[in-house]
């Protein structure tokens, strides 16, 4: 038997993290890799709890005090097959999820102050070591059906569908209308979060199994989706939520501000070489830049802007830190790397300057009454308007689903803001009002994680597979 009380005397240890300085000009993860001994130690902390609050907090479910048990033992090759029985992308999972407010946070070992088991520190470790040593998916089992399923969208919630589809012999042939696979994986996620090769080599995985990939094709306009209808027995929808958020303040079109996405995906394509022929890169370098917003988003805008070379960044959010919706440790790395935040600050209007600078207009908020989420609404303070001086404006308020043109053509039904009605709790799992069409993640639930999109690629697949008759 084990150590139990190991956590005790081994401290929580995500592995090393290089120092701001370092970071600051790298377009690099932040985290070094754990060692094998190191992973195994991590993984030794867990108390194995009769009914762990990690698991049941992990939006699919993971079993991970089992998977860390494998791990202390070094059986990493059932570690990584447990791993993907709840998760089609475990090592992506353990680099962009926000741990600390999911498995990590429902950690017991914080209830003694101890410090949670680094789950996802071990979660990338098991795929990421398991793939060099020659570990693959076991498809071994695997009889192929004559069915296949078109899949719109290759981004979380499209590779986690496939992942269970062609384990259940369905052919999946995935379309995206980008380069590369992965959706905002790719193109959204900087590289310092979730370095570009990670997902490429999922590519490579999911095409052994069988996952067929045509991209650059975008529904619509270069396959008809009707044809889709035609030709495929199930067609799968996951194009995610890539409509802009506008704050609905005057001077938002200005020239020099930028919309939070596009920046982001014309810094990745630069940096890919793959940036469309005559459209310029967006470089913060020697500028002044304003981040509006406190999400994740906007903590990746910061920090890339701040490897770009900007001479500041600064980021204003309506309410005070405790109240961000991003990760509290993307916020603690930007505070690392340089930015300045400033809490309770509304923006109000962007004004044109003197030399071609904007200044963006400010007022200060405190917390009113919570509202009926239970999250303190920010109340203006009077008189207490102020101007910041900037070279650009990044606005990061979110993102909302865009209907495609042909779902009306195709009884596809939404609901008022624009999302797909595709309910887990029916006879077909995220069946839409077309019976033979299928949709998951942001494009049903709106702009969220990428785990939670994961797990409704992977339920709206067994959806398929029941109305397929397959199961």
């Amino acid at each position: 038997m084990g150590d139990v009380f190991k956590f005790l005397n081994l401290p929580r240890d995500p592995g090393q993290k290089f120092e701001s300085e370092f970071r600051r000009s790298r377009f690099i993860e932040i985290y070094a890799p754990l060692a094998k001994s190191d992973a195994a130690d991590q993984a030794g902390r867990c108390l194995s709890c009769g009914n762990p609050y990690c698991e049941w907090e992990c939006p699919v479910h993971n079993y991970i005090p089992n998977w860390l048990k494998l791990v202390q033992e070094g059986k990493l090759f059932e570690a990584a097959e447990l791993s993907h029985k709840t998760n089609s992308l475990p090592e992506i999972c353990g680099r962009v999820c926000p741990q600390d407010r999911l498995c990590e946070g429902a950690c017991t070992l914080n209830q003694g102050g101890f410090g949670a088991v680094t789950i996802g520190s071990v979660e990338k470790y098991i795929t990421d070591e398991a793939y060099k040593q020659g570990w693959r998916p076991d498809m071994s089992n695997v009889v192929k059906t004559d069915k296949k399923v078109a899949v719109i969208g290759a981004g979380p919630a499209g590779l986690a569908c496939a992942d269970v589809l062609v384990r259940n012999g369905v052919k999946p042939v995935v379309f995206d209308r980008y380069e590369e696979i992965g959706g905002l994986l790719t193109f959204g996620i900087p590289e310092f979060k979730l370095e570009k090769d990670i997902v490429r080599r999922r590519r490579s995985i999911l095409e052994e199994m069988g996952v067929e990939f045509r991209l650059n094709t975008e529904i619509g306009r270069d396959v008809e989706f009707e044809s889709l209808l035609a030709d495929y027995d199930a067609v799968f929808m996951g194009m995610g939520a890539y409509q802009y958020l506008k704050g609905g303040f005057p001077g938002e079109d200005l020239p020099g501000v930028i919309e939070a996405l596009p920046f982001l995906v014309n810094n990745i394509r630069h940096r890919m070489e793959t940036l469309p022929e005559g459209e310029p890169h967006q470089s913060m370098a020697g500028k002044r830049v304003v981040v509006l917003g406190g999400g994740d988003t906007a903590m990746d805008c910061n920090r890339t802007s701040i490897r770009q070379g900007a001479d500041k960044v600064i980021c204003a959010y309506r309410r005070d830190e405790a109240n961000m919706p991003g990760s509290k440790r993307e916020v603690a790395n930007a505070k690392e790397e340089g930015v300045e935040f400033l809490w309770n600050r509304q923006p109000v209007g962007i004004a044109s300057l003197a030399g071609g600078k904007l200044g963006v207009k400010l007022v200060t908020t405190r917390l009113g009454e919570p509202d009926a989420k239970g999250r303190r609404a920010p109340v203006v303070v009077e008189g207490s308007e102020e101007t910041i001086e900037c070279d650009h404006v990044i606005v990061a308020f979110g993102f909302q689903v865009r209907p495609e043109a042909w779902f009306e053509a195709n009884a596809i039904r939404t609901d008022e803001r624009g999302r797909t009605l595709a309910p887990e709790r029916q006879d077909f799992k995220h069946q839409t009002s077309n019976p033979k069409v299928f949709a998951g993640g942001d494009q049903v639930r709106g702009a969220d994680l990428v785990v939670r999109a994961v797990f409704e690629g992977r339920q709206a697949a067994e959806g398929m597979l029941a109305y397929l008759g397959v199961w």
